[in-house]
């Protein structure tokens, strides 16, 4: 299985290729959006995009971990995590590609 990384570049590129805005209107078109989501989870709001998946902050509360290596407990502060919850189309997808390449 490939371990090709999509970039913020490599977005831009399929949008100058596909809609035909210049690079420069491209780039600046997957920036915005790309803030534009960024923005809507600092609010804490969710972020769907029909057919991938939704975005969600979540409140972790404190807990107590343990340093592997000393075995010392260490309190984990309460922060905020996102989370990404694909949806059934995008699972299917993933799947179906999966189908024919095990070994």
């Amino acid at each position: 299985m490939g371990q090709k990384t999509v970039t913020r570049a490599d977005l831009a590129e399929a949008v100058y290729r596909k809609v035909g805005l210049s690079r420069t209107e491209s780039a600046a078109l997957v920036e915005r959006i790309l803030k534009l989501m960024s923005d809507a989870l600092v609010r804490g709001e969710s972020v769907k995009l029909s057919s991938f998946g939704s975005f969600h902050i979540r409140s972790k509360s404190e807990r107590i971990g343990r340093n592997p290596k000393t075995g010392e407990e260490v309190p984990i502060l309460p922060r905020k995590v996102m989370v990404f919850k694909p949806s059934n189309v995008l699972k299917t997808k993933i799947n179906k590609s999966m189908v024919g390449t095990e070994k």
